[in-house]
This record gives structure tokens, C-alpha cells and sequence, in this order.
């Protein structure tokens, strides 16, 4: 008896829809074969729909592209998938209010100069900062705080935050630097978080979001981070002048020589272009 069968099956998945089209075709094959072909074909099914039906998990670095000078930037993520997890990258888009942030994983000796230039335009800003990075600087923690200014979670160890998959391991990273805020301030650690390198995932956003921190990227930034290729000033402010827009986060590095050395003039020029300077505080 002739026993000529095959087997097909096509898979078209985009987004979260899927169409499966399975199909066997039968020649001269015994109840038995048949059968078997489609208990065969059923379970494909099944598996396939399982492995479709797995959301997967957003992983990525936050980036920027600047289409337009004094415009928001158009980024990584929307900003109405950011939302649903207490995420934002930029302030009001409507009003000339911006909002200066710092990121550091230790100290450079450029930290009290930038909260002199500060204190001196009476500028509030943010600190993100790392667990070690506390601990070891208890004395610019507690003048951040006098000074009205947000000491924020930027983890405890600065790790690629997109590769963590588990509520313990982030748990983990956020609940150091919190404990290492409260030795020092004796109160609870504001609720603003900013991931290491802007690597992040979905998951690590919807944790975040439930143990009650806003998750701040930025809308602009420079490279400012290399101790031993400085920009000069020159070089900041092509970057930080045309590209400033209402509602922007301006993420800056307390490490940077370059940032100390411009602060002043940055914050005057800023005013000139009729900014002003508001807290994160200040953001629904």
C-alpha cells in the first residue's frame, strides 16, 4: 500500500496577532497514520500559539534624535508607553521650564563648585546617584538635601540594568541605595530613579513603577563623561545651546571638568533665551 504523505504549516506573527496555517496532505494512509497527523498537527498548534502568545521583554538603551533645534527630540520609547509605568523623558513641552539633572558613580571634586553655581542662581537640580557614591560623600549628600536639591536612586553598583530579569536582583540595586540615603539624611530616599547608561527593560520600568519611583530619562545630554577627553567649552555649548526646548531634562555628569567650568555661563545663557529652572518635583 502506498504511504505518500506530507506535512505544511505557515506562520505569519507580527506584533501581538498571529495566523497559523496548518495542513497535512494524505494518500492512500491507514485510520492509524491519519491520526497520528493530526495529533501532530494539533500540537504544533498549541506550542506555537504559546510560544507567540509570550509577550516578549522590551529591552534597550535610551537614545535621542534631534530633528529640529529648540524641539523636543524624538526617543527611544514614546512617551505614552513611558507613562504607564510613571516614566518620562521631558517635562511640559508647552512652557520654558527646564530641569537640570546630574548622574555620578563617584566623585571627581567638581561637585561642591557646581552646587556653589547653584546655590549662587538659586537653581534646583537633581543627583542621581550610586549607593557606593553616598556612603563614601555623606558630607555632599547632606548639603544636596539643605540645599533643596533631589538626591535620586541610580542604583547601588551601576549595572547593566537591561540584563536583570527579576524583581530580587533589582530589588537588590534599589534597596541599597535607599538604606545608604537613610544613614546618612535619617529620611526615605525620594521616589526618582534613572537607570545606569539609560539601559533598561520593561520589566525593570514595571517594578520600579510599583514600588512607587518615576523612572527620569533625559531629552538632552552631550558626551561629557570622559575624565581624560574633557569637551571644551566650545564644543558643550554647540551642543547644549541650540538643542535646549521647552520642558527639557539636561542630564549633565558632576565628574566632568567641562560641566563645573560652564555651569555658570550655561545657566545665564539659559535665563537669556527666557528658560527657567524647575524641579522634578514640579512634574506631574
Amino acid at each position: 500500500m502506498s504511504r505518500d504523505y506530507s506535512y505544511y504549516f505557515h506562520i505569519v506573527y507580527i506584533g501581538n496577532s498571529i495566523s497559523i496555517n496548518i495542513s497535512f496532505f494524505a494518500k492512500h494512509k491507514t485510520i492509524k497514520e491519519v491520526d497520528f497527523l493530526k495529533r501532530l498537527r494539533n500540537i504544533t498548534i498549541y506550542f506555537l500559539v504559546f510560544l507567540c502568545s509570550a509577550k516578549p521583554v522590551l529591552a534597550g538603551n535610551w537614545g535621542l534624535s534631534y530633528q529640529k533645534e529648540g524641539a523636543t527630540p524624538v526617543g527611544s520609547e514614546n512617551k505614552e508607553f513611558l507613562q504607564q509605568y510613571s516614566s518620562y523623558f521631558v517635562g511640559n513641552e508647552e512652557e520654558k521650564v527646564i530641569y537640570l539633572t546630574f548622574d555620578a558613580g563617584y566623585e571627581n571634586n567638581y561637585t561642591d563648585p557646581i552646587l556653589d553655581v547653584l546655590e549662587n542662581h538659586g537653581v534646583p537640580a537633581a543627583f542621581f546617584l550610586v549607593g557606593t557614591y553616598i556612603r563614601e560623600n555623606p558630607e555632599l549628600i547632606t548639603r544636596m538635601v539643605q540645599g533643596g536639591h533631589i538626591v535620586g536612586n541610580h542604583t547601588m553598583k551601576h549595572p547593566d540594568i537591561g540584563k536583570i530579569s527579576t524583581k530580587e536582583a533589582f530589588l537588590k540595586e534599589v534597596k541599597g541605595v535607599e538604606a545608604e540615603y537613610e544613614k546618612i539624611t535619617g529620611q526615605q530616599m525620594p521616589k526618582y530613579y534613572r537607570p545606569p547608561k539609560g539601559q533598561y527593560n520593561e520589566n525593570t520600568l514595571k517594578i520600579a513603577h510599583e514600588l512607587g519611583y518615576k523612572t527620569v530619562f533625559w531629552s538632552l545630554a552631550y558626551v561629557d563623561w570622559h575624565d581624560d577627553k574633557q569637551p571644551s567649552k566650545e564644543e558643550a555649548f554647540s551642543k547644549l545651546i541650540p538643542r535646549i526646548h521647552p520642558g527639557a531634562i539636561i542630564l549633565l555628569h558632576n565628574t566632568s571638568k567641562t560641566n563645573a567650568n560652564i555651569l555658570d555661563e550655561l545657566i545665564v545663557r539659559y535665563k537669556e533665551m527666557g528658560y527657567t529652572f524647575g524641579s522634578l518635583d514640579d512634574i506631574g
